[in-house]
């Protein structure tokens, strides 16, 4: 049994405590090194995240681009051409399809226009069998990354 009064158990027992606080308590240099931690993560996961955006409004584009060379393509698919037929007809010709400048609609909710040039070109391959080839460009800018060119192209007989 011990003769010490309960006035002083009790301040043993409080800076008994305090020890313990003290030991278990972070020191400055492990708060700052877990905020930098925390930083960095933050900062390359907003870096993530704006880069996905990019890249989600340059396929938009892209696709968009695409879209409009296949256009170009069906409008020369739609020409008549028929060199054998009474009479013979060739309306599938690069000056029946000037180049065209259109806005591209990506369909995303920014402010900025962005225009595409569609240009086409015939070349004939054969005459016997008639043939040609037809190729659309579609011409377009990205922001920051330069000119960029979507191409369709595909072999025409007569007839078809």
């Amino acid at each position: 049994m011990s003769i010490v009064s309960k006035p002083q158990r009790a301040r043993a027992g409080e800076a008994g405590e305090d020890r313990v606080c003290r030991c278990g308590a972070f020191t400055l240099a492990e708060v700052v090194v877990s905020i930098l931690i925390i930083t960095i993560s933050l900062a390359g996961m907003i870096g993530v995240y704006v880069q996905a955006a990019v890249r989600s409004e340059y396929s938009a584009y892209s696709l968009s681009a695409q879209m409009m060379a296949v256009s170009g393509m069906e409008q020369c698919r739609a020409a008549k051409y028929d060199p054998r037929g009474s009479p013979p007809t060739d309306a599938l010709v690069s000056s029946n399809f000037p180049a065209q400048v259109t806005v591209l609609e990506a369909g995303t909710a920014g402010s900025t226009v962005m225009y595409a040039t569609n240009t086409t070109k015939i070349l004939t391959i054969s005459s016997n069998p008639p043939m040609k080839m037809v190729r659309v460009d579609c011409t377009w800018r990205f922001p920051g990354r330069g000119l960029f060119t979507n191409s369709v192209f595909t072999y025409r007989a007569a007839n078809q």
